[in-house]
């Protein structure tokens, strides 16, 4: 038997969150009024699953979860997570969740840990599925040149994102400008 999957939307500094998940994981995070494919195939997984809007205990961790991470005293997620994808995108969200908290990794430097530095297109595009956004966190890779490109919440968002864990961790240097 297959748990209800729920949907909870939460509001945030950068924006109203919507968030699915069933009673054993969390499926997705995107931003709501985001018009990426993650975002758009997070919908469209939700109504053909017959998401019910509701909480449930991973959604209430989530909420609780997220709530540190933007006042500054949770750097990473203890989630169940269950993103859907293929086996190259599965890994690439992999790599994802191994970037330090406030700092960052080119998409060449992303595709060099799955082996092959000309995948880096590939690993972008991949990148822009994530369907669990902010905690498996795409918004720390950057360009090759260290400036802030395509990111589904918005760049604006991004740049939000990575100011508040690099004030959080004390970090040094300032992030680069588009």
């Amino acid at each position: 038997m297959t748990s209800t999957l729920r949907v909870m939307y939460l509001d945030s500094p950068v924006g109203r969150l919507r968030a699915t998940a069933d009673d054993e994981a969390l499926r997705t995070l995107t931003f709501e009024d985001a018009s990426t494919r993650a975002a758009e195939a997070a919908r469209s997984t939700a109504a053909t699953d017959g998401a019910v809007e509701g909480s449930n205990a991973i959604l209430d961790q989530l909420a609780v979860q997220l709530g540190e991470y933007f006042v500054g005293t949770r750097r990473d997620f203890d989630l169940p997570l269950e993103p859907s994808g293929t086996a190259f995108q599965l890994s690439v969200w992999q790599v994802l969740r191994t970037i330090p908290y406030g700092a960052t990794m080119s998409y060449g430097e992303q595709a060099r840990h799955l082996g092959d530095i000309r995948k880096s297109r590939a690993v972008g595009a991949a990148n822009g599925r994530n369907p669990i956004s902010i905690v498996v966190p795409c918004h720390r890779v950057v360009s090759g040149t260290g400036h802030l490109t395509g990111f589904g919440g918005g760049i604006e968002n991004k740049a939000w994102l990575l100011a508040h864990e690099r004030e959080v961790a004390g970090a040094e240097e300032p992030l680069p400008s588009n």
